[in-house]
């Protein structure tokens, strides 16, 4: 279908009255629909708005692709509609516990996509830098209560993450090494967050 049938079928279809150069845009990934206009555009094409999302991040895209109303999921998940909309638009989640675990079954979130998600990514990374810097048992806890993990497997994690970030750092400040010393260690803790998944074996 040509932008401007695309166009049409939601005009006609769904009320909305979106041009055609605005289809271009989102084909083109310089724009992006709205919930509605997203759900519509299912529509037109004949599929399920999970197919138009590329790769989920937000949980906004996440809801849209299981094809939930933001009070469909705060009501499963156990907060209020309005809260839920609040950090959907803020992009961090505050559910406690019980909530959180809610909302990764109802959207179907493994631990990476779930920290991705909810928010979590850059706190994530700072706790597995100094953990990777420091004394990696200090940060055990911390990251238990953030990765939905079994504390065995966290640990086995953290502690090669320390190991690996200290043999780069060894193998630089040698006698033999050439310039650039630490320039390992660094480019080790700018990818720590993939560095930590790949341990953990997700």
């Amino acid at each position: 279908m040509a932008p401007d049938h695309v166009a049409y079928g939601l005009r006609v279809q769904y009320g909305l009255f979106v041009t055609p150069d605005t289809v271009l845009a989102w084909e083109r990934g310089r724009a992006a629909p709205g919930e509605q206009e997203l759900t519509a555009l299912a529509g037109v094409l004949w599929c399920a708005p999970a197919e138009l999302i590329a790769a989920a991040s937000t949980l906004r895209e996440h809801r849209l692709a299981r094809g939930l109303a933001a009070e469909e999921l705060a009501r499963r998940v156990g907060v209020t509609t309005s809260a839920y909309q609040r950090m959907e638009e803020e992009g961090r989640w505050h559910g406690n516990e019980r909530q959180t675990a809610a909302l990764a079954e109802v959207l179907g979130l493994g631990p990476r996509a779930l920290i991705t998600a909810t928010g979590g990514d850059e706190r994530l990374a700072e706790l597995l830098r100094d953990a990777a810097t420091t004394r990696w048992q200090a940060y055990v806890k911390p990251v238990v209560k953030m990765v939905p993990l079994p504390k065995r497997t966290l640990e086995a994690a953290l502690q090669r993450l320390y190991t690996d970030y200290h043999a780069r750092m060894a193998a630089t400040s040698s006698w033999g090494a050439s310039g650039g010393s630490g320039d390992e260690g660094r480019a080790y803790l700018a990818e720590i967050t993939a560095h930590f998944w790949a341990a953990v074996g997700s």
